[in-house]
């Protein structure tokens, strides 16, 4: 019985000694043990090399140092034992404290122990899943970019489709009011009603230009530009962006130098940092758009040279200096889901860089931020926008390939009106068994029709078949151009009759 005994002393050292060794040799959970009350009574390698305290640092003191100060006022230690106690375990992801002070992303397990029925105390289980937590976050990240570039890509979808119906009407209007200004003669009453609706019509077809922008649905095209010009043109779209909270102001240099961007672009960029700098102040404030010419030398970044700069400054609650860095990011905002796609400030920054500009940033919090789009000096002769293009007469036969037939009446009358004769039909089918019957001196054709064969196919089937035949493309649609990459001149909706010349005299013949 003795020897029983003793025998079994000796297993029981040796399993209380392997059962010590093992939890002591644990590097990647902290296991230890609590009092009743909270006070840490064992201590292994993983909790010191996850936490930073030695055993003798760390034993005799109550767990909820662990816990981050709010936690602590809030009795989340004193709730977690009982929890515990109450429902047999304890479970929970959150911050905690290490020695030095840094917070890392925990895994917890508390469970109770209990000896005849009584508390005699707690195991807790802690691990350190930070990377893990930043894995998820980052995959959270990559969802919610992936659903704002789909949602993007469906607003780009339907405003592309918009556009093209909506350019139609346009081209309805801004063609008939070409046919009115001839048929009233001078009659001061009459053409300032014609003067209001063509202005609309502009600021519409504009507009839709803006949007396709926005969407990614508008192709590039660069040209000079009067940076005044351009920014009284959107002051009303401005103004209506900022809204009543905030007061929009302008300082505006008039001899600043040309530069050579697109327009559309540029406007979407100052419409996009106004929208910004508004959110950027919740109790209101002032936004000031202002312009100047500068000349950098020495630039850390290399931009030496001559620059118009653009700055929009707010006085809102300006931007931490750990967000500053990324603001450009594709996809990153600070707005709440659903408020912002993070994609305003990175078409700013696109826009500028594509220009061959650059673009700064100077924020102080609680003081507001200050961008600044740089873009180079351009030695280019700026258009006369108040000189129309001369209407050139013409003559022969032109074959107007048109679905719409409104579109079509207008078209029809714009070519008639500069002296040529104009078959129409409606889809690229009709227009080849047309053509077969000789007589066709030019094909103007809309791109975007039903059938089979749209007006991009008909084109390139005429250049291979009817090299010699001259061949003008419209389309209200700027995604209908991609494709097309300068094989045939396009003429966008709405345009009127002096554009409609411009562009048939610059065919090959």
């Amino acid at each position: 019985m003795f020897k029983k005994d003793k025998q079994r002393q000796r297993d029981l050292f040796e399993s209380e000694r392997n059962f010590r060794l093992l939890v002591e040799g644990v590097t990647d959970y902290a296991l230890y043990m609590l009092d009743p009350t909270g006070i840490i009574t064992s201590w292994n390698i993983g909790g010191q090399r996850i936490k930073g305290y030695k055993p003798d640092e760390i034993i005799g003191r109550h767990f909820s140092c662990f816990y981050t100060k709010v936690d602590r006022a809030n009795g989340k230690p004193a709730r977690a034992l009982r929890t515990a106690v109450e429902q047999g375990r304890y479970i929970e992801d959150g911050w905690r404290v290490r020695k030095d002070g840094t917070f890392f992303w925990a895994s917890v397990v508390i469970d109770p122990i209990f000896e005849d029925g009584e508390l005699v105390g707690f195991a807790k289980i802690t691990r350190d899943i930070s990377e893990r937590r930043e894995a998820e976050l980052g995959l959270q990240r990559m969802q919610q970019q992936l659903a704002e570039s789909q949602k993007l890509d469906a607003l780009g979808q339907l405003t592309g489709g918009v556009a093209h119906d909506f350019n139609n009407l346009l081209m309805v209007i801004s063609g008939s009011l070409h046919t009115l200004r001839r048929g009233i003669g001078h009659d001061a009453k009459h053409e300032r009603a014609i003067a209001a609706i063509e202005a609309a019509t502009k600021r519409g077809a504009a507009l839709t230009s803006q949007l396709l922008t926005f969407a990614r649905r508008q192709s590039v095209n660069p040209q000079a530009v009067d940076v005044t010009t351009r920014i009284n043109a959107v002051r009303a779209v401005l103004d209506t962006g900022v809204g009543s909270a905030a007061k929009l102001q302008f300082d505006i240099d008039r001899d600043v130098w040309p530069v050579m961007v697109d327009v559309t672009e540029l406007e979407t960029a100052l419409v996009n940092l106004v929208i910004n700098a508004r959110d950027a102040m919740a109790d209101g404030g002032t936004i000031t758009i202002s312009t100047h010419n500068a000349t950098l030398r020495d630039e850390p970044d290399g931009a030496a040279g001559d620059y118009v700069a653009i700055s929009v400054a707010d006085t809102g609650a300006g931007i931490p200096p750990d967000v500053l860095t990324r603001v450009f990011d594709p996809f990153f905002t600070t707005k709440p889901i659903g408020k912002g796609t993070g994609l305003g400030l990175s078409q700013v920054h696109g826009f500028t860089h594509q220009a061959g500009g650059t673009v700064r940033v100077e924020s102080e919090l609680g003081k507001g931020t200050r961008v600044t789009i740089l873009l180079p000096r351009r030695d280019v002769s700026l258009p006369d926008e108040t000189v129309r293009a001369v209407e050139a007469g013409g003559t022969g036969t032109v074959l107007l390939v048109e679905d719409n037939p409104d579109v079509a009446v207008v078209s029809t009358n714009l070519l008639e009106q500069l002296g040529y004769t104009v078959r129409r039909v409606a889809n690229a089918e009709a227009a080849l068994r047309e053509i077969e019957q000789d007589g066709i001196d030019l094909v103007f054709s809309d791109i975007i029709m039903p059938g089979k064969m749209d007006g991009l196919g008909l084109a390139r089937h005429l250049k291979a078949t009817r090299p010699e035949l001259p061949i003008l493309l419209a389309t209200g649609y700027s995604d209908a151009t991609a494709n097309v990459s300068g094989d045939f001149p396009i003429l966008r909706k709405p345009y009127e009759i002096h554009e409609l010349s411009q562009a048939i005299a610059k065919l090959p013949r």
